[in-house]
């Protein structure tokens, strides 16, 4: 089989369209979600490639959901839309340095491996519940959050690979892949942005888990003293035995569209005389982190994806089908182009509309785009934990969220 070609059998996962959308946002239910969010099979919302990639915002999910099932602040859904906000912010304050180690974790930085094992990526640990993530991983483009909690804890403290390392290779996978709440969780989870490392054992994954994922009589079935300890040594720990080879091939991370039927040359689509057809014309601007945006009335409808952008944050194939099916179905024009290019092609055009997104904004500098709403109504000051940011954000989180009266 060849992994870097979209599995059309699975694209029933995840539509890229503004009905699917909204379907998973009318069938949340909040109260079965606090109860069983922390289960494999809870009824959690898998709304989170939607609001990624601008299908939903949060103060949509969140108006939408407390018209139905009214909330308050300390609900278990709010607070976890909270984090989402809170990765944000930190982003917002932080820049770039949210990708280096905010703090040393259990180990100093150099202690631990550049470079994914191949069996971690293949999904042939040997290993039940880490084997089971990846190959869900590869078919669906998701994981449940506490899957990739196990994950991340497995590449980091057993493995001894450098969270950065996960953090990029998980990304490029996952449909929902946002770099805030992405590299932050991960160094939640390595002990670099949290007080302490998040461990796991199995008889963790035997109590949230279905069976299949059960690791009994593995390295992680231990206590969690002798997990400390695990962490805390330089030497990687190896489950005994692979059940596969991880000779099998993985799926590719693409820093340029791959070429599927439904794609076409993407990379083809754009040249002089595309540029020459903004002059004098009003643009609405889309890209992969807008592609619920409402059509601007009159303005020339042009998609983009930021070569720039791509060439340090590649995705795999089943991402890119995602972004690149909705965007055809929007855009009267899709064009793949370099940051500069783009700027010059619209510097002749008589307005910009368009949506800002932090994923573009080192490429999109001096385009006067909207800013995505917020959730709340951020601190002007960085607050460096989330029950900082939550106690000074959560009493005015339903003031844009109220049904109408």
């Amino acid at each position: 089989m060849n992994h870097d070609l979209f599995d059309a059998d699975q694209a029933d996962h995840f539509p890229p369209t503004p009905a699917a959308a909204q379907a998973r946002l009318a069938a949340v239910r909040p109260g079965e979600y606090a109860r069983t969010r922390n289960h494999l099979d809870g009824a959690v919302t898998r709304l989170s490639p939607y609001i990624t990639h601008g299908f939903l915002s949060l103060p949509q999910v969140l108006q939408a959901v407390h018209a139905r099932h009214p909330l308050d602040a300390q609900h278990k859904f709010v607070f976890e839309l909270g984090w989402r906000a809170y990765f944000h912010h930190v982003w917002q304050h932080r820049g770039a340095a949210i990708f280096e180690s905010l703090h040393q974790g259990v180990l100093p930085d150099a202690a631990y491996a550049r470079e994914l094992p191949a069996d971690i990526a293949a999904g042939c640990t040997g290993l039940p519940v880490i084997d089971r993530a990846v190959h869900e991983l590869h078919a669906t483009g998701w994981l449940h959050n506490h899957a990739r909690m196990w994950l991340a804890s497995y590449v980091v403290h057993l493995r001894k690979v450098h969270w950065r390392t996960g953090a990029d290779w998980l990304y490029g996978h996952l449909l929902d892949g946002d770099l805030a709440s992405n590299h932050l969780s991960w160094q939640w989870v390595a002990g670099t942005g949290s007080h302490k490392p998040y461990l796991f054992n199995a008889e963790n994954v035997a109590r949230y888990a279905p069976a299949p994922w059960h690791s009994p009589s593995s390295v992680i079935d231990t206590d969690y003293d002798t997990l400390e300890r695990m962490a805390a040594s330089t030497r990687p720990v190896l489950q005994s035995k692979s059940h596969a080879s991880p000779e099998e091939r993985v799926p590719s991370l693409w820093t340029v569209p791959p070429e599927t039927p439904s794609s076409g040359d993407l990379r083809a689509a754009f040249d002089a005389v595309h540029a020459q057809a903004l002059q004098g014309r009003e643009v609405q601007l889309l890209h992969p982190w807008s592609l619920g945006a409402a059509p601007q009335p009159s303005a020339l409808r042009l998609g983009v994806c930021i070569a720039d952008f791509h060439a340090v944050w590649p995705w795999s194939a089943r991402r890119w089908q995602f972004v690149i099916t909705r965007l055809r179905a929007q855009c009267e024009q899709l064009w793949w182009v370099d940051a500069a290019t783009l700027r010059a092609a619209l510097a002749g055009a008589a307005a910009v509309h368009g949506v800002a997104d932090p994923h573009l904004q080192p490429w999109l500098q001096g385009l006067a785009l909207q800013a995505a709403p917020r959730l709340f109504a951020e601190p002007a000051q960085p607050c460096h934990s989330f029950s900082k940011y939550w106690q000074k954000v959560s009493r005015g989180v339903f003031a844009a969220a109220s049904p109408s009266q």
